[in-house]
């Protein structure tokens, strides 16, 4: 099917067609690689049945989850290798790593110059893909356009936001999306529920400007948004954000596998850990190493740098810390109709919420993201922002012996 009948197809809930020339599209910022086909039978515990666009948690998928270690198959990789300290990730040399689910910071949407609201368009497909956790293991993430986090959406607060979710014909689960930034029953959760193959759409009027997380609200929904269900939309206020030289979109999350942090092969999601509140993987942008070998950031002295920052949790707070820097501006909540604070060290975001950070660049030299619970940073979560440039020795000097 073309792409004019694929648009000439769809059709909102109150039986309005849409204008495909009408509308802004928001899509995603890379290629979406293929799936293996995979079995039906596989399906994950906790995957639901829908009736009429209700969710009821299977009870085959109940019994399963009470029967403890979810699985998505029998993948054999128990090897329980471990790693040494991760410490050294806030300091190495990067390396060239491929088939990676990370979704690449720098990758934003320009800010928006527009004064008048408009219809915005944003297309997301739910993709279960087998991909890298870290250079000993893989896993099965689920995802929304192939990455983690999902696309950056930027609209302008009025805008009207169509959404329009498909579910790939070789998931093994249901999928749908929950906006934070929408006013309405389940944020169009129950609105997008998709079994396998199917798509669905739902609009929203954007009327809070602001930083809002977005993610799959299926049952058991801690473990759709674990797997890495998660994105985030801006919205912007009338006038826009100030000016800044560079933006960068970072998320925060969580991985429940059955086998210990460092365990080498194919990993399986533990439902008993999810629900205890003990993931063995903290990342950042899907999986470690994310934002240090495949994608550090990197910017230059002079330039004020802005950092939208997202927890997608499910279940942990983030203490969200640069070392060696100071947050000159902070939008907290993600709030920005009020003024932000200023110098700011860290900042606590709650599994769910957001933050926008601001930072003006001093000191050449690495500057690493951080969750401020530093242990963290031992099962896996840190970012690098590279900054070159000329010193400042009136503000950062060794002092010579």
């Amino acid at each position: 099917m073309n792409r004019s009948e694929r648009d000439a197809s769809w059709e909102l809930p109150d039986g309005d067609a849409v204008a495909p020339p009408a509308t802004r599209e928001v899509r995603s910022e890379e290629g979406i690689e293929g799936v293996p086909a995979i079995s039906r039978r596989s399906l994950l515990a906790g995957s639901v049945g829908l009736t009429l666009g209700s969710l009821a948690v299977s009870q085959e998928a109940s019994a399963q989850n009470a029967g403890g270690t979810v699985r998505v198959a029998e993948h054999g990789a128990r090897h329980a290798n471990r790693v040494g300290s991760l410490s050294q990730r806030l300091y190495s040399l990067p390396s060239v790593v491929a088939d990676d689910v990370a979704h690449d910071p720098s990758v934003v949407p320009p800010s928006i110059a527009r004064q008048e609201a408009e219809i915005v368009r944003v297309d997301l497909e739910t993709v279960e893909k087998e991909a890298r956790l870290d250079e000993r293991a893989s896993f099965r993430f689920w995802t929304f356009n192939g990455t983690v986090p999902g696309p950056f959406v930027r609209v302008r607060v009025g805008d009207t936001v169509e959404v329009y979710l498909k579910n790939r014909e070789d998931s093994w689960l249901m999928h749908n999306v929950d906006f934070h930034a929408a006013t309405g029953p389940g944020g169009g959760a129950e609105l997008t529920s998709c079994a396998p193959g199917e798509a669905k759409a739902f609009r929203f009027k954007a009327q809070n400007p602001g930083l809002y997380v977005y993610h799959c609200a299926v049952p058991p929904v801690a473990m759709h948004v674990a797997n890495g269900m998660y994105g985030m939309i801006l919205v912007e206020p009338e006038g826009g954000l100030p000016p800044v030289d560079r933006e960068f979109y970072v998320m925060q999350g969580e991985i429940y596998t059955n086998e210990p942090f460092g365990s080498e092969g194919l990993l399986n999601e533990d439902y008993d850990k999810l629900l205890n509140e003990r993931p063995e993987y903290f990342v950042l942008n899907g999986h470690v190493s994310a934002l240090t070998d495949h994608y550090p950031m990197k910017a230059n002295v002079g330039e004020t740098v802005r950092i939208f920052f997202g927890n997608g949790g499910p279940n942990h707070v983030s203490s969200f810390h640069v070392i060696g820097e100071i947050f000159d501006r902070v939008y907290l909540n993600g709030s920005v109709t009020k003024p932000p604070q200023t110098d700011v060290q860290t900042v606590v975001v709650p599994a769910g919420g957001s933050a926008i950070v601001e930072l003006k660049l001093e000191v050449p030299g690495r500057y690493v993201l951080v969750d401020h619970s530093l242990s963290r940073v031992e099962r896996g979560l840190a970012g690098w922002l590279d900054v070159e440039g000329e010193e400042a020795p009136d503000i950062f000097e060794p002092i010579a012996s």
